[in-house]
């Protein structure tokens, strides 16, 4: 009785559902078929060449004059701030930050998306004792923020009307 009246529930709920709008996240749609990478040999690099490759909809071209579009990279940085120290001077938390500068243009030198910068932080604890630990904790947050950066660059780009 209890399941039959969750089922009526849940199938009365699908039509609203749909009815606001409500759908799935899916993959960007870019409106070029051709992109050259114009940005240092980085895992950040390496990383959105892998997703966009992954969409089956992007060719990517080492050649920028065959390219529709060329994505240039002016700059990536990684930085490790102190933020807090105890009463001894020892660290006690840092903050982790990657910035990625970028601008798209077309083949014909167009600008279309013009010089842009993504920041993406986070704070990390730290103790002394567990130096090496909270070291590959770093890494890992590193990655998570570089792959926050590339998912933002999908949506930037499937912004781009050519």
């Amino acid at each position: 009785m209890m399941r039959r009246r969750r089922l009526l529930v849940a199938a009365a709920a699908a039509p609203l559902l749909s009815a606001c709008g409500f759908r799935l996240r899916q993959a960007p749609q870019f409106s070029f078929s051709s992109i050259a990478l114009a940005m240092p040999n980085t895992s950040l690099a390496t990383e959105l060449r892998r997703q966009l490759q992954g969409t089956g909809h992007i060719e990517i071209i080492d050649n920028p004059a065959r390219a529709q579009v060329v994505l240039e990279s002016t700059g990536e940085q990684r930085e490790r701030v102190v933020v807090s120290v105890t009463a001894t001077g020892e660290v006690r938390e840092f903050q982790l930050r990657i910035r990625l500068s970028f601008r798209l243009r077309a083949a014909d030198g167009r600008e279309l998306l013009p010089d842009s910068e993504i920041i993406r932080q986070i704070d990390q604890s730290f103790s002394e004792s567990a130096a090496l630990s909270k070291e590959a904790e770093a890494q890992m947050l590193y990655q998570n923020m570089q792959s926050d950066i590339v998912q933002q660059m999908l949506w930037r780009l499937a912004t781009v009307k050519m």
